[in-house]
């Protein structure tokens, strides 16, 4: 059997192609009684919408271009899923690709999208410099997700306060009694914002000589070696603050290999709050960064910009809470001087 077209749905209906059309499309220049009459024919043969064809007729695709910085960072997911739930309520789809695939490859996908025709861009998390996301963000509504760079013309960034969410987990462990705190940092301007609020709360607290910064990347075997690092010092530190949960995981795992509990030997406090850091056997302190809500102002920022490319830039950020849970303690007495 053929598949209903919509001259079969405008027959059911008994009215004009061009009035199913205005339907399918949302109009509110249809009568009621017109506009039940065609969505019962469509109902009752089964209709779909050929989206190729519409996308002809209107112009447009649907669909948004994801490139993700790395699938492998579980705040990313979470920040998809605020995304992809504000982007399905306005009618469009998301069409993912993996921008670390795409460097291993030498190849850019952003252009993939562009060939597409997709009505927007979102870039989530930090990606390197691109003249394809140069020349695409110069065409399609663009948005930057969960990171402060590329810093582009007329690309709106979405991110949490990094500095302040930093301060928040230092002045924790500072108020734990903690003197000797060392933090994991992350790269890029992410990672610069980290660093830089955890050394302004060391520094306005007296402690700029007992602060210590140990380069890491963002992933649990990144964060092992660093801690593993800090800990064999003589004198070690008695809290970390980790640049994100992940690193909080392999410093979790340096301080059991060398015999330290927590946060009895060492407290440790991870970043993002991401559900990592809500199993419970780690039950992680953590800084929420509002990964979801994140997503979904993204998205609304995305569908600003389709409505009105030319409008100026934004930067949009959102507050971080610090999560306490088991990882954090006052130090065992004698260590924190």
């Amino acid at each position: 059997m053929r598949a209903p077209t919509i001259r079969d749905v405008a027959e059911r209906a008994g009215v004009s192609k061009s009035l199913v059309s205005l339907v399918l499309r949302g109009s509110d220049q249809v009568r009621p009684e017109k506009r039940q009459a065609v969505l019962a024919a469509v109902e009752e043969l089964g209709y779909r919408p050929n989206a190729a064809a519409r996308s002809l007729s209107e112009r447009r695709t649907r669909t948004v271009g994801v490139l993700l910085n790395d699938l492998r960072n579980p705040w990313f997911v979470e920040l998809l899923d605020g995304l992809n739930s504000r982007l399905h309520d306005a009618g469009l789809r998301m069409l993912m690709a993996d921008g670390r695939l795409s460097r291993r490859l030498g190849e850019d996908l952003t252009r993939t999208f562009t060939d597409l025709g997709v009505d927007g861009l979102i870039a989530v998390g930090t990606l390197p410099p691109s003249k394809a996301l140069r020349t695409a963000a110069a065409r399609i509504p663009t948005v930057v997700a969960g990171a402060r760079e590329p810093r582009l013309p007329a690309v709106d960034i979405v991110a949490g306060d990094d500095g302040h969410g930093a301060r928040l987990a230092t002045e924790h462990l500072i108020d734990l009694g903690h003197r000797r705190i060392a933090h994991i940092a992350g790269q890029g301007v992410v990672g610069e914002l980290r660093r830089r609020g955890f050394e302004t709360v060391m520094r306005e607290h007296g402690l700029a000589d007992t602060a210590v910064v140990q380069q890491g990347d963002p992933t649990e075997e990144g964060g092992y070696r660093a801690a593993v690092g800090l800990l064999a010092a003589p004198e070690r530190p008695t809290a970390v603050l980790a640049f994100n949960d992940m690193a909080a995981v392999g410093t979790l795992s340096a301080a059991e290999q060398l015999g330290l509990q927590v946060p009895r030997d060492l407290s440790v406090v991870g970043y993002d709050n991401t559900y990592v850091s809500r199993l419970r056997h780690l039950w992680l302190t953590t800084v929420d960064n509002g990964s979801h809500d994140v997503g979904r102002r993204a998205a609304r920022c995305l569908l600003d910009r389709i409505a009105d490319p030319a409008r100026p830039a934004e930067l949009v950020l959102t507050t971080p809470v610090l999560e306490v849970r088991g990882t954090t303690g006052a130090p065992a007495p004698g260590t924190a001087v």
